[in-house]
């Protein structure tokens, strides 16, 4: 299966989790920006959502881009200005180097 130019039609935000270190010595975590990319952003239907069998934090979406190393579960997608967080990544079944397919649950609008 290949991905075409035109499917990748929606902006995303990557994102990773830091940790620093006030003046006064207090550490705090915050959310850096790691990549901007373009993705295919794909709510579950219902179906989709029974047949899978999910019962635990639920996939509400699956997010697909082209392949890019470093990515980690850890990791968040903000897109338009809702927060999904990563359930899982997906690698393509050819060579796992051409797209990525990670499954995301709705997290918190950003500003929340």
């Amino acid at each position: 299966m290949s991905i075409g130019a035109g499917e990748l039609r929606h902006r995303v935000l990557i994102q990773q989790q830091v940790t620093t270190r006030d003046d006064d010595g207090v550490s705090y975590t915050t959310w850096a920006d790691v990549a901007m990319v373009w993705a295919a952003v794909e709510p579950l239907s219902a179906r989709e959502f029974i047949q899978s069998g999910q019962t635990q934090a639920a996939v509400t979406a699956r997010i697909t881009i082209r392949y890019r190393a470093g990515l980690q579960a850890s990791m968040r997608i903000l897109h338009r200005s809702q927060v999904y967080n990563i359930a899982g990544l997906l690698p393509d079944e050819v060579s796992g180097l051409e797209y990525i397919t990670i499954p995301v649950s709705g997290g918190v609008n950003e500003g929340q």
